[in-house]
């Protein structure tokens, strides 16, 4: 009896050692095939996170335009955030004080008297068309940037010439208007230039200048996305 035992426990023994030598083949193998397709995973699972920020900035690149040609040439008095007073500032006389919203875009000598266009930097709606203070004309365009939404505050345009009526579609590359002459009431007295500003969100601010580095917050330097291009 004490044989039969032996002999049926020995059989359990063999038959489970059998069972788990089996399975771990089948695990092997399985795993051997994972490992064949590896080359086949998707890019994006594979690139760095350096790699994706790079992608990521491109596919930013790519929905804006520059709204002047040779734009990162021209930021050259005023860049986005700096903080003007009238006893600092790069521009004498100076009227505002604060930390600037946009960034200016200036004109070249031999452009001083002849129209230069200004093109929509992104696609979307025309929101607003005025005169303002500080700016003579100036239009307003929501856009967006990594499906959140902005305003673009395109400002000292001549105001006759910006044929988008308000509610009207706007394309990237489209002609917003034309520069007002410098010194003069298209222009508010200003020089004549381009102030580019991005607002975070929906709402209308078209503000040049932010009392705080918290409100300026509010905005964006356009020139991470225009500059460039």
């Amino acid at each position: 009896i004490n044989m039969k035992k032996f002999y049926i426990i020995l059989l359990i023994i063999l038959l489970v050692s059998a069972i788990n030598i089996f399975f771990s083949r089948n695990r092997m193998a399985h795993n051997n095939i994972s490992d064949m397709f590896k080359d086949d995973q998707p890019v994006s699972e594979n690139i760095t996170s350096q790699d994706r920020n790079e992608i990521q900035l491109d596919n930013i690149f790519s929905d804006f335009g520059s709204p002047l040609e040779k734009a990162s040439e021209r930021v050259i008095k005023k860049p986005f955030g700096i903080y003007v007073t009238p006893a600092n500032s790069p521009l004498q006389p100076e009227k505002f004080q604060g930390y600037h919203t946009g960034t200016d875009f200036e004109i070249f000598p031999e452009e001083l008297n002849i129209d230069i266009p200004v093109k929509a930097v992104c696609s979307g709606k025309l929101l607003l068309k005025k005169y303002a203070g500080g700016y003579g004309g100036v239009a307003v365009e929501s856009c967006e940037l990594e499906n959140n939404p902005i305003t673009v505050i395109y400002g000292h345009l001549k105001l006759s010439s910006i044929l988008l009526k308000e509610e009207d579609a706007v394309n990237i590359g489209d002609t917003i208007g034309i520069l007002g002459n410098g010194n003069s009431v298209e222009t508010d007295g200003e020089r004549k230039h381009l102030h580019l500003g991005f607002r975070k969100g929906k709402i209308v601010d078209i503000r040049g200048y932010a009392s705080s580095e918290y409100d300026l917050s509010s905005w964006l330097d356009p020139c991470n996305y225009v500059c460039s291009n």
